[in-house]
Order: C-alpha cells, then structure tokens, then sequence
C-alpha cells in the first residue's frame, strides 16, 4: 500500500466514525483522492478493519450477526483485534451498529 499516512489515518477515523463506503468516507472526511492508485488503496483498506490478522470489515459483521457482542468475543471469533489493537475502535463501531 503506498497511501500516505495521513489519508490512511483520515480513512481509518472514518471508519471509526461509522463510514463503510467510499461516498461515506467522502462524507466524514475531507479526504482527497487524487489518482487510481490512491483510489485502489482507499477501497481496499475501507474493506478491512484488521490489518494485522487481515480481517475484513464483512467477516466482523458476520461474527456481530452470529452473537459476538463484545470486542472480545469479535476478537476469538475472527482474530481481529488481537495483534497490535488499533483496529478495536472500528470493532466497536460495528458492534454498536451491526453494520
């Protein structure tokens, strides 16, 4: 991934604050995406909520449907959560939305 670090934290606060999409990271965030590389880095990254054990954003949403109520319980489902921890705001989010 070559995004530099500042759009990568705008994305990753975005997605803390509920943004699933690129037209919602748009909406949250004043980002700026200035070519398809830059476009292709944003899309994949809005897909995963877990970088360190590469956990998608779906596969959360999954473990919140089938009954993990807590970061905990995301985190012996899906493993998410478990590495380095950064991704435990976005976990919650998902938790607190179902989404």
């Amino acid at each position: 991934m070559t995004l530099e670090m500042s759009k990568y934290l705008q994305v990753r606060k975005a997605q803390v604050e509920g943004a699933r999409t690129i037209e919602e990271l748009k909406e949250l965030s004043d980002i700026v995406i200035e070519n398809e590389e830059e476009l292709k880095d944003v899309e994949a990254l809005i897909k995963t909520a877990c970088r360190c054990k590469n956990v998608s954003i779906d596969t959360i949403v999954e473990a919140v449907k089938g009954g993990a109520d807590t970061v905990e319980k995301v985190g012996e489902v899906t493993n998410a959560g478990t590495g380095c921890g950064r991704c435990k705001s976005i976990i919650s989010n998902i938790i607190e939305n179902k989404r």
